[in-house]
């Protein structure tokens, strides 16, 4: 379990620095196209803005979306309980419950840090798992709050946004009025062609570094879940029970899918959508908890 954690934590931090690194190559382009700094303080303001209110309201928004309600302890005193034992055994703090009324079974885990975090979980997840199989989600929600995913991921969207409009921007200047600053001739037309295939490209490369980073840090999360339980076979056992009921949330949202300890669009995904998804496939997740757990 720890080697797994470990891994998973190197291709993350190896995948960030990549996805800067494209940030850095298209801010290159811009500036060989002779309009990069204006445009670019403009696309920096606007990253900025959503980044702030990502970071302060993103969970908020989340929850919204998802159409979750907070609970007390008197609301539901077996999940409030179940929350609070682990967080005890976790050492993390007591993060906010949320009830979602959805026969789907699913949870998620949202938050800027575990000071300011929140874990949902749907009606459907409660009634459908056993007691430790229901432990192994909500340890493997509390494994993404310990291990600031939530935050990552907040990085990540934030991103792949500045990505796409840099992408576009450019795109629109290229086509009017763009021009090389100091290249001429067939450089400049080399580097006119390759900054225009990279325009094209580059929302579809930031979106698969996106889903990269989603599925390590799924992986990581159900090795922290196993660790903090001492039983992987409770979450295995769970991934599975969720896999078989293929009917889709009823407030599934792309932008929030990644959140979810499953995707919410089980039952409604093409073979195309399955390879883009924010989640490796369930069968593997489970494979690699029962070799945990030999």
């Amino acid at each position: 379990m720890y080697k797994e954690i470990d891994s998973n934590k190197r291709k993350s931090a190896l995948l960030i620095i990549v996805f800067i690194a494209f940030v850095f190559i298209i801010g290159y382009f811009f500036y060989q196209f002779g309009y990069g700094e204006g445009a670019l303080i403009i696309a920096a303001i606007i990253a900025f803005s959503m980044a702030m209110v990502s970071y302060f309201s993103g969970d908020k928004i989340a929850l919204s979306t998802a159409g979750a309600k907070e609970i007390t302890k008197a609301d539901n005193q077996y999940v409030w309980n179940m929350v609070e034992n682990l967080c005890i055994t976790a050492g993390t703090p007591m993060p906010k419950v949320y009830i979602i009324n959805d026969e789907a079974p699913n949870a998620f885990a949202t938050g800027r840090d575990p000071e300011h975090a929140s874990i949902a979980v749907t009606t459907g997840i409660v009634a459908r798992l056993q007691n430790e199989e229901l432990e192994g989600v909500i340890a493997h929600e509390l494994g993404h709050v310990k291990n600031y995913d939530i935050r990552l991921m907040m990085v990540v969207i934030v991103l792949v946004g500045f990505i796409a409009l840099l992408s576009d921007i450019l795109l629109r200047m290229s086509f009017f009025g763009g021009r090389s600053r100091d290249n001429k001739g067939n450089a400049g037309a080399i580097i006119m062609i390759v900054g225009l295939i990279l325009m094209i490209l580059s929302p579809v490369i930031a979106k698969i570094i996106q889903l990269a980073i989603s599925r390590k840090r799924e992986y990581l999360a159900d090795a922290s879940g196993a660790l903090l339980t001492r039983y992987p076979e409770g979450l295995a056992s769970a991934l599975e029970k969720i896999s078989t009921y293929h009917q889709p949330m009823k407030q599934a949202n792309s932008a929030t899918a990644h959140l979810y300890i499953a995707s919410p669009f089980f039952g409604k995904e093409s073979k195309m959508k399955r390879l883009f998804s924010t989640h490796p496939p369930i069968a593997d997740r489970v494979k690699k908890l029962r070799e945990m757990g030999r």
